[in-house]
């Protein structure tokens, strides 16, 4: 009879190194999310400001695809539960230590928002719009007088759904990598990013265009401070912290990160957007294509490093 010690219980289906629980859809959803909360988080924030007529794409258009990024995040929220039947359960208990508690009820909230914002601004692009049925244009009506309040209401939920998407990580002690407070603010600027990018691309009014790559190179910047203060703050910390930070300074993932996110997401759209500051004729699809590459990138390389930094070695 042969007798052997087990060590570890690593070696066994779904723990390490053959960790992938998450895959392509949480990171998707992250980034739709991100996505979603930014513009909406520009159109509140603009409406609140009396700016509507300055920033009508910013307002009124590009957030009409936020409820179509929700659901699309939705969707593949939905395709990585294991148990489908039972996704209903989030709704039957609020625990506030739980991040996919907050949530589930930030998008219960935020995604009919959403909805009501695009519905009462669907005329402003199809100006023969009919809604057939008294009652709908009531309850536009009714939305229109409250526009104000819903502004307030939307501004607070696509922040807090913007931080969200960053906390969904960031609240699992068990990854080093994931571990840190700042992947929240970095998901909630990153959304704003992409937010940002999305209106210049579909704005035609030049000022507008101006205002947005201006606050877009802003936003880029606190992007480059938290990344920066993220791995200065592994590098201060414990060993395994440091060896998370490595996989990014050293590491498989640090090409990929540096190259993808920092320098294409970054600085070469930042540059860009620059020049066209400064009066230089730069097609407008370049930075918007690479901001929003680079957004995805973020969440894509997160997510999976996150899963290969882990406590026991």
């Amino acid at each position: 009879m042969r007798e052997e010690i087990i060590v570890s219980g690593r070696n066994n289906p779904l723990i390490d190194p053959q960790l992938h629980v998450w895959h392509w859809e949480i990171p998707t959803y992250l980034f739709l999310g991100g996505l979603a909360a930014g513009l909406m988080f520009f159109a509140a924030l603009y409406t609140i400001r009396n700016k509507e007529n300055e920033y009508k794409t910013a307002v009124r258009i590009a957030p009409m695809l936020a409820p179509i990024a929700l659901v699309l995040g939705l969707i593949a929220l939905f395709l990585d539960l294991h148990h489908k039947l039972y996704f209903w359960r989030l709704y039957t208990t609020i625990r506030l230590e739980s991040p996919m508690s907050w949530g589930a009820w930030t998008l219960m909230v935020v995604t009919p928002i959403s909805i009501i914002w695009t519905a009462m601004h669907i005329k402003d692009l199809f100006p023969k719009w009919n809604w057939k049925f008294d009652v709908i244009e009531e309850l536009m009506e009714f939305f229109h007088k409250q526009k104000r309040t819903l502004a307030w209401i939307m501004l607070i939920s696509s922040a807090i759904l913007g931080i969200y998407t960053g906390i969904l990580f960031s609240a699992f002690n068990a990854r080093p990598l994931w571990n840190t407070s700042i992947l929240g603010p970095l998901f909630l600027a990153s959304g704003l990013s992409a937010g940002a990018a999305v209106v210049i691309w579909m704005s035609k009014n030049h000022s507008e265009r101006k205002r947005f790559a201006q606050l877009d190179l802003m936003i880029i910047g606190i992007e480059l401070f938290l990344i920066i203060h993220m791995f200065m703050g592994f590098l201060a910390s414990t060993q395994v912290q440091i060896d998370a930070a490595n996989l990014f300074l050293g590491g498989e993932y640090t090409a990929p990160f540096w190259i993808f996110v920092v320098f294409l997401g970054m600085i070469v759209p930042a540059i860009l957007e620059g020049m066209e500051l400064k009066g230089f004729k730069i097609p407008v699809a370049i930075p918007v294509v690479l901001v929003l590459f680079g957004s995805v990138m973020l969440r894509f390389l997160i997510a999976n490093a996150g899963q290969a930094s882990r406590w026991l070695y």
